[in-house]
């Protein structure tokens, strides 16, 4: 299964090289940065217990109206077309308060679809369709999932066990500016930090750096590569693993 909404750093491209890294034999899988869930969605389940985490509010809110509110969703978002003008209004009415969850997780969901690159920023101008068609199996497949919304250190110290197995895949180094949600240099080390003192085990996804490298320098790193979706050739990166 795709996910249903595209997004900045997604791992579509790469999701079939980070499972064939997964361990054997966890019983709960937890995506600290959720994003658009192309790892989670890549199966029908990971594990008996799955939790996860966002720090974006409106897509948490966008993933939790699928799991519990996927009708009304879909009714709502029948009525938005793929236009400048509409583009340009949903993304001034995401900044006002007033709105329903349901409102909200509809405009949202219509402004990453219809933007440039996922970037809920610029507008796209092609002819892609806002469809929902996919809704209900992935109402389906969140059902069996805990979705999240707390700092990243918060949700792996609470989730943490022996039998736990966390994926990863924060802001790139040096690409953070790209994200909506803050995500500074001490927060990278900070990361490093909660991962190295894991009771369970960890696959982390990062850019290939030499910052990267450093700050993992005592775990399994291997170099992987995927085509680029905004540019020609390859974009390299690592998958860093404690096992």
């Amino acid at each position: 299964m795709r996910s249903f909404i595209p997004w900045i750093g997604g791992k579509s491209l790469l999701a079939p090289k980070i499972t064939a890294e997964f361990p054997q034999n966890f019983g709960r899988y937890i995506e600290v940065f959720g994003g658009g869930a192309s790892v989670l969605f890549s199966s029908d389940k990971h594990a008996k217990f799955e939790v996860w985490n966002d720090a974006n509010g409106d897509l948490v809110n966008l993933f939790r109206c699928v799991k519990y509110h996927r009708g009304e969703l879909q009714k709502e978002i029948r009525y938005y077309l793929n236009s400048r003008e509409m583009f340009g209004d949903i993304r001034k009415r995401l900044e006002c308060p007033g709105f329903t969850d349901i409102q909200r997780a509809a405009m949202f969901y219509v402004l990453v679809r219809i933007s440039f690159g996922a970037n809920s920023r610029d507008f796209a101008s092609d002819t892609k369709q806002i469809s929902t068609d996919c809704f209900d199996r992935i109402e389906a497949r969140l059902s069996r999932v805990v979705i999240e919304h707390k700092d990243f250190e918060e949700l792996i110290r609470q989730y943490d066990r022996p039998d736990a197995f966390f994926y990863c895949d924060p802001p790139y180094y040096k690409t953070e500016e790209y994200y909506s949600e803050k995500f500074s240099e001490a927060d990278h080390y900070r990361l490093n930090s909660v991962l190295t003192a894991l009771k369970g085990r960890f696959l982390v996804s990062y850019n290939d750096d030499d910052f990267v490298r450093e700050l993992y320098k005592d775990f399994n790193i291997q170099a992987v590569s995927r085509r680029n979706n905004l540019s020609t050739g390859q974009f390299k990166e690592v998958i860093i693993k404690n096992y």
